[in-house]
């Protein structure tokens, strides 16, 4: 069995350092537009060649997240942020909108394309033509995620928050304070105390304990969040 790869958030300079340096095969990070975490620190377009190849010198993979939803003013910028991606010769970007797939594929033709947790992909049959990779939602069982890691490669998260409703689709922080998290805005309300107690809270996804069962689904990345 191939190795199981180990994925590290890097949200800002320091964490990225920490995620090489602590054995990483790849690490996943924004820009500061079209990514889920927009109140991170991120990385300029600019400074993103400098980041893959410091990467890439210590053989770690560098996946670039455009992962909210886009609107159709903003496809020109999209395309160009896709474009610039590809140019700073990360290895994949991590989408949302599966109807993109086909352009993106065209703009940048060297990026392998995730498909985010926030595609809500659940079962073998939702995997979209062109997709390299699905990050699997959250709440699917091991014996769903084996049988979408026969038609695909799959990513799981094995570290992090668990959202309210089904990954990504929670309308709660965008009802409530007009803060979607479709659009990297999620303030996390249902994270808040009401009347004295946490009603809503999930608290966070802890399956350390669970790894050798979640690897022997197929599965070829573990992601920490």
């Amino acid at each position: 069995m191939e190795r199981v790869e180990l994925l590290l958030p890097a949200g800002d300079k320091e964490s990225l350092r920490a995620a090489v340096a602590n054995g990483a095969d790849a690490v996943y990070l924004g820009t500061e537009s079209f990514n889920a975490r927009r109140f991170a620190p991120n990385f300029s377009l600019g400074s993103l060649p400098g980041v893959v190849d410091f990467c890439h010198r210590n053989k770690v993979r560098v996946f670039v997240t455009a992962n909210i939803l886009v609107k159709n003013r903003e496809l020109e910028m999209f395309f160009k942020l896709v474009s610039g991606i590809g140019r700073a010769k990360a290895d994949a970007i991590i989408i949302q909108d599966p109807c993109l797939i086909p352009l993106v594929k065209e703009c940048a033709p060297k990026l392998e394309i995730h498909l985010s947790t926030q595609a809500t992909t659940t079962n073998k049959y939702a995997v979209p033509e062109g997709a390299d990779r699905v990050i699997a939602p959250r709440e699917l069982n091991l014996e769903q995620l084996s049988a979408m890691a026969k038609v695909v490669p799959v990513e799981m998260f094995v570290h992090g928050a668990l959202c309210l409703s089904y990954s990504g689709q929670c309308l709660f922080s965008s009802i409530a304070g007009g803060r979607s998290g479709n659009r990297g805005r999620c303030a996390q309300p249902c994270r808040y105390k009401y009347n004295g107690e946490y009603p809503l809270s999930t608290r966070d996804l802890c399956l350390l304990e669970k790894l050798p069962d979640i690897i022997k689904t197929g599965v070829v990345a573990l992601k920490v969040e």
